[in-house]
């Protein structure tokens, strides 16, 4: 069985990698040849999100807008057509209305965001928002045999829409995603968040509690992907990284507590929950803002603490902080949630299963 698999972004956007680049040697198991073509290459994937780059992006994105119509002629020798999220990230489903109702391709469609949420674009403002055309989100659940849903949230969407849904949580490889090797402690305890430019506000979101935090108590910030040059946070010892493939697992294995903020809204009720299953996966105890499917994910007061207010957010870092027992022992449970719950084998056979069923839809 052959699947074409169309992204948005290359291997080094996370969506991408841990949604399908980690399911292809999975799927060739059970009989499935799995090939991603992104709409964005790597080279204007660094540089997408710089506003001073626009002339650039404006052009690589016509050039890749033109190189997508060569997977026209690819999906005619696809059994299925997979999208994750959108085959392009500007403009109307064109590709996809194409490849299913011209080639009459049968499409699974792959949410592990709500994409069908308007938001404001953090770079780009109003005119980043206008070329996004959010309304092609509906037409492709409509066009879609089956939708793999990140979370709960996003399967009752699509259910609402009368498409069937499976869901299907974004989840990391734990063999290479592991606690690291014992040894003696570090030092300063290293509380820690790993993200992208347009999550980092959430992180923003709670530096009062840092603050309060670091009158009585010695850490270290450790910030990765937050797209600044400069991050400053009184009273607060931070340091600030650019995101890096090649020590993503180191950066996460280098916490001792981590950090899962979130704002209540819309969007961030859509978010998968991605970066709890990281933290479980290498042994780190978080502290999450229990929103959407971050309420549900792990075990609340076993493999990690939920924190609402300022106060909150203080009271249980500071628990963790004092508590380097409490640290390992929730670090371990977690640990053990993600063997338990977050394979990729699993997921695998889920994704397997799907786009057999689309086939014979």
């Amino acid at each position: 069985m052959k699947v074409l698999a169309l992204a948005s972004y290359p291997v080094e956007a996370a969506a991408t990698r841990y949604r399908l680049h980690q399911f292809i040697a999975p799927l060739a198991e059970r009989g499935i040849t799995l090939t991603i073509h992104p709409f964005v290459d790597s080279q204007l994937f660094a540089s997408l999100y710089r506003r001073q780059e626009w002339p650039r992006t404006v052009g690589g994105l016509l050039r890749s807008a033109v190189r997508r119509l060569n997977d026209l002629r690819e999906a005619r020798g696809a059994d299925v057509l997979l999208v994750q999220r959108e085959a392009m990230m500007i403009g109307p489903p064109l590709i996809e209305w194409l490849i299913t109702k011209v080639g009459r391709c049968p499409m699974v469609l792959d949410l592990d965001d709500a994409t069908y949420v308007r938001y404001l674009s953090p770079t780009y403002g109003r005119l980043g928002s206008a070329v996004k055309w959010f309304s092609k989100t509906d037409d492709l659940i409509g066009w879609a045999k089956i939708v793999t849903c990140g979370n709960r949230s996003i399967a009752r969407y699509v259910e609402g829409k009368g498409v069937r849904a499976v869901i299907i949580p974004t989840v990391v490889d734990t063999d290479t995603f592991h606690p690291k090797p014992a040894g003696a402690a570090d030092g300063v305890p290293v509380l820690g968040w790993i993200g992208t430019h347009s999550t980092y506000p959430y992180l923003e979101s709670i530096f009062p509690a840092l603050q309060q935090l670091a009158r009585a108590h010695r850490f270290r910030l450790k910030v990765v992907g937050s797209g600044r040059e400069h991050i400053n946070v009184p009273g607060v010892e931070v340091e600030n990284l650019t995101w890096n493939l090649a020590r993503e697992v180191t950066d996460f294995q280098s916490l001792d507590i981590g950090l899962y903020p979130i704002v209540a809204d819309d969007w961030a009720t859509g978010k998968s929950g991605f970066k709890a299953i990281q933290y479980m996966s290498v042994g780190v105890p978080f502290v999450v803002t229990p929103v959407g499917e971050c309420a549900e994910i792990g075990q609340a007061g076993n493999t990690h603490l939920a924190a609402t207010s300022q106060d909150e957010w203080a009271a249980s870092l500071e628990r963790l902080l004092s508590d380097a027992a409490l640290r390992q022992r929730m670090g371990l449970a977690g640990r053990r949630y993600a063997l338990e719950h977050y394979t990729v084998a699993a997921q695998a056979d889920k994704l397997n299963a799907a786009l057999r069923a689309a086939l014979r839809t």
